[in-house]
């Protein structure tokens, strides 16, 4: 059941693939595979100014966004789990508490008071609003509460200060958890579409899920636009790949202590 649920899977990018390899206007899937392979669309599409374009804006979105969050959730995760002070059970789940708040119901609010501070078609104003990931910020804290008393009492004791404890210590022990949130956040932002469809209203900022989807409403032959898609993949496969052992290890380790 599972070899069969995962061709289903591959399945379309499988077809995605296989169109974009196509010569235009070739008689291709579902029909029939091609007769012959091209790059031509693909060599068209690398050579578009705006999908270039599409494509940094997409990075500088998805990088910067994951390392902020990544750094910020793990200073949190930190002090929920191994500091004490008031309130901060009531704190971490009035936090939790905006999971069950969708992102449409914020979404007008959150662009009024970003174009008020003139972040309308900037950087800033695209990866700010998403970098509060109330989810990302709980993961650290069940992790770090996991890991063995011992070590911060060890740590405390040799005159380790709150600073080197938590980057001699935490961050090194906490690398599988923050290669799997890493790999979760860069796919969320990689594909995310309706805040910077909002935010970024020139060519020029679009990121690529953005200006894909205009491809679409333009007189664009299919070849180039699935040349495209395939194009915006390849770096999420290639972050599952590079980060696949960790997440793997992290799996492994869950729930176990000492």
């Amino acid at each position: 059941m599972l070899i069969l649920a995962s061709v289903f899977t591959v399945l379309p990018f499988v077809a995605v693939f296989v169109l974009a390899l196509s010569p235009e206007g070739a008689q291709t899937i579902p029909d029939q595979l091609p007769d012959e392979v091209t790059l031509d669309n693909l060599s068209a599409v690398l050579s578009a100014s705006s999908f270039l374009r599409w494509t940094l804006n997409s990075f500088v979105y998805s990088i910067v966004s994951v390392a902020v969050i990544l750094l910020t959730a793990a200073m949190a995760g930190y002090a929920f789990a191994r500091k004490r002070f008031p309130g901060s059970n009531a704190l971490m789940w009035s936090f939790l508490a905006t999971l069950m708040v969708p992102f449409q119901a914020t979404l007008i609010p959150m662009f009024v008071l970003v174009s008020k501070m003139e972040g309308v078609n900037t950087f800033w104003g695209l990866i700010v609003p998403t970098l509060a990931n109330s989810q990302a910020v709980f993961l650290m804290r069940q992790f770090i509460k996991g890991l063995p008393d011992d070590l911060f009492d060890a740590a405390k004791i040799d005159g380790a200060g709150e600073w080197t404890v938590f980057w001699r210590l935490v961050l090194p022990l906490t690398k599988p958890v923050l290669a799997t949130l890493g790999i979760f956040v860069f796919l969320w932002h990689w594909n995310d579409f309706l805040w910077p469809l909002v935010i970024a209203q020139t060519d020029e900022m679009r990121t690529l899920t953005v200006g894909l989807s205009t491809l679409n409403a333009e007189t664009v032959a299919r070849a180039r636009v699935m040349a495209s898609a395939a194009i915006s993949v390849i770096p999420c496969l290639v972050i599952f790949g590079v980060l696949q052992r960790y997440l793997v290890n992290s799996i492994a380790t869950t729930g176990l202590k000492g």
